[in-house]
């Protein structure tokens, strides 16, 4: 359990981002958590609550609500849970904050997280696991096929090929990501970027970034795919892919693909609170940032 001055430097951080949103004219929303279906991720696993399931990440609602009140800022800082995550960086019940603009794409978002972390540092640097982090802006925007190239010991074809693009990424690419500055890791194939538009100028990669310091994945973002046809496609796929791993899944959200002709061009991210404080506060494991643990319960 944090100490008291553990507690108050957690809720100092959030007031912090509340009021960084809250300062650019964001609304704060408060949306369920417990839902009759999810956005089916083969690389989730939802919790079961009853007849319904506890949310992995407030996305579904958020989306809604942008498409039917045409609110162009929205974020959330909630509760979410995956099953059977459990290590020095994750944990089953964690904090996420959550936002999204209309009319701006993941580059737009990319300038904004920068803001985000220098603006809740308030400093050129900051320590992370023994090394200076350089947060001068511009930080780095590398992609996936470039990272590949540079880190990896096999081409990104080959590791999409033979099934191999999360181990690469995990053992060869992230370790030396965000070393010395941040880096966004940009561009992923379309195949890993199941709610992400595709590139106008190359269909290939989906424009989906995730945000690195000092080896660290703090954020996924990308611009917000709005074609219902594709969209459900790309469920389908997703659903195919749970199935093979014999798990049930929750179904396709027909609410939300009903919403999305209605919406505006956007792009939306998740950033990880509990990761985030790990970094900001220089901390090893993420069981030092929280009140509880599930182990203490």
């Amino acid at each position: 359990m944090l100490s008291e001055s553990g507690l108050k430097r957690r809720a100092l951080l959030i007031q912090a981002i509340r009021r960084f949103f809250i300062d650019r004219d964001y609304i704060e929303l408060d949306t369920p958590v417990r839902l009759p279906v999810l956005i089916p991720e083969a690389c989730n696993l939802p919790v079961e609550s009853a007849e319904c399931y506890l949310q992995t990440s407030p996305e579904i609602c958020m989306k809604r609500v942008l498409a039917a009140t045409g609110c162009p800022k929205i974020f959330q800082i909630c509760p979410c849970f995956r099953h059977k995550e459990r290590s020095d960086r994750h944990l089953p019940e964690f904090t996420m904050l959550e936002w999204y603009r209309s009319q701006c794409d993941y580059h737009s978002l990319m300038d904004e997280c920068e803001e985000l972390v220098r603006y809740l540092v308030q400093s050129d640097s900051l320590v992370y696991n023994g090394k200076v982090i350089d947060l001068t802006k511009p930080w780095m925007r590398l992609s996936v096929e470039e990272a590949f190239r540079r880190y990896a010991p096999v081409t990104l074809t080959a590791a999409l090929a033979d099934n191999s693009f999360d181990e690469m990424l995990c053992k060869n690419i992230e370790p030396e990501l965000g070393l010395e500055s941040p880096v966004f890791l940009h561009d992923y194939p379309a195949s890993l970027g199941a709610l992400a538009r595709k590139k106008k100028s190359d269909p290939s990669v989906a424009e989906r970034f995730e945000l690195y310091i000092g080896s660290m994945e703090l954020a996924n973002g990308f611009s917000e795919l709005t074609d219902q046809v594709e969209q459900r496609q790309r469920f389908e796929q997703e659903l195919q892919s749970i199935k093979k791993e014999s798990r049930s899944s929750t179904g396709i959200p027909e609410k939300f693909l009903a919403c999305l002709p209605q919406m505006e061009e956007a792009a939306g991210i998740a950033l990880g609170v509990d990761r985030l404080a790990m970094v900001l506060w220089n901390k090893s494991t993420i069981d030092e940032v929280v009140p509880f643990v599930p182990e203490d319960l």
